[in-house]
Formats: C-alpha cells, sequence, structure tokens
C-alpha cells in the first residue's frame, strides 16, 4: 500500500528546496525566452548566423514536434500523460540520490516549462531553428534544451555505472 505520509516527507526535505530553485530557474529562463520570441518574433524568422534562425512555430505535439496531431481528445491525453510523467520524475527526484536529483529538476524545470505553455496557450512556443545548408533540425526552446541535457547527463551516468559494475 502506498503511504501518502511517507512520500510526502521525501519529497518535503531541506536538500529539496534546492531543487525546486533549479527547477524554478529554469522555468524563468524558459518562461522569459518564449515571452521575448512570441513579442518580438511572431511573423517573421529572426536570422541570427548560417547555422542558427529564430523562427516561433507553435507544437501541439510532444518534443521536436513529434505527435502532432489535430485531435484535441489526443492533444489533452498528451497533456495528462505529460502531467502524470512530471509527477512521477519529482517523485524519482525525492528518492534519488545527489546527482539524479540534480539531473531530474533539470528535466524538471523544463518539462513543467513546456507544460504550462500547453495548458495555458494549447500549444508549445518553439523558435530555436538549427540549421546546415538544406538541413535543417526540429524547432525547439530553451525548456528542450534542458529536458536534453537532463536526459543526456542521466543516460551517461547510468551507462558508466554499468560499464564499471561489468
Amino acid at each position: 500500500m502506498i503511504d501518502l505520509e511517507e512520500i510526502k516527507n521525501k519529497i518535503i526535505k531541506r536538500e529539496n528546496f534546492y531543487l525546486l530553485i533549479v527547477i524554478l530557474i529554469i522555468f524563468s529562463l524558459d518562461r522569459y525566452s518564449k515571452n521575448v520570441i512570441m513579442k518580438n518574433f511572431s511573423e517573421n524568422v529572426f536570422y541570427i548566423n548560417d547555422f542558427v534562425n529564430f523562427d516561433l512555430i507553435w507544437n501541439t505535439g510532444i518534443g521536436f514536434g513529434l505527435l502532432d496531431f489535430n485531435s484535441e481528445f489526443i492533444y489533452k491525453s498528451i497533456t495528462i500523460l505529460i502531467a502524470f510523467l512530471i509527477i512521477l520524475l519529482i517523485y524519482f527526484a525525492s528518492i534519488s540520490d545527489k546527482y539524479d536529483r540534480i539531473v531530474f529538476a533539470i528535466i524538471i524545470g523544463g518539462a513543467l516549462g513546456n507544460f504550462y505553455d500547453r495548458v495555458t496557450i494549447n500549444a508549445v512556443p518553439d523558435f530555436i531553428d538549427l540549421h546546415f545548408g538544406q538541413f535543417h533540425w526540429f524547432t525547439f526552446n530553451v525548456a528542450d534544451i534542458f529536458i536534453t541535457i537532463g536526459v543526456i547527463l542521466f543516460l551517461m551516468k547510468n551507462l558508466i555505472i554499468k560499464q564499471k559494475k561489468t
């Protein structure tokens, strides 16, 4: 049986306060960047250099525009799934070692940034357009950067530990 009091006690620890700060900083950076882009670049592509543009697009799928369907049911279902995953990440962060807590905080900060947009404006503004010649990477945002960094750090740590054990 799940002991909610025990879960609450694990989540509400002094050391988790620092993780909350990390989450809030990442969330704030994401919100700030999206607000600047939405106010200043809503109709134009802003050329930065030969490899990067700012080009605002509205993503109703998941990361990097994947699973973008024109169905309100699918959109709301994905949003509920994302909320569940964020709650799961918070739980895992609360029971993990120090390194994993930081990694989970990085992922949670980015995930909350995109989740906020999904709930408040029904789409996620993506605007960073990386390209080389005719090749364009998926357009993404600051939250996506932090989610990706967190996932890479998590995978690297677990691959290194697994290699050391063998």
